[in-house]
């Protein structure tokens, strides 16, 4: 998969910025990792789960990649139920 399955049609204004911004992070691993993720569940999340998403996507990719990856344990401050969600997620191949 290199690019989004899902399209922005019926979404709210906000959860269109936030699939468009997890599909185009700067490096296509981030790009993966968020992509599949905001393409499975961007309609699932509340208001406080798209508020964790936007601050997530704030941070510089290598960090977050390698927080996601388990590389280096995240800072509490992003630690929360939608980063382990995110990295479950990951951890699943998507494509089979």
């Amino acid at each position: 998969m290199t690019g989004s399955t899902r399209s922005s049609q019926g979404l709210d204004d906000r959860r269109k910025r936030l699939l468009f911004r997890c599909w185009h992070r700067g490096t296509r691993e981030m790009d993966l990792i968020l992509g599949r993720f905001a393409d499975a569940e961007i309609t699932n999340l509340n208001d406080d789960e798209l508020s964790d998403l936007e601050i997530l996507i704030e941070l510089p990719d290598p960090d977050l990649y390698a927080a996601l990856t388990g590389a280096i344990p995240p800072a509490a401050e992003h630690a929360g139920v939608l980063f382990e969600r995110i990295k479950a997620f990951r951890a699943v191949d998507h494509d089979a």
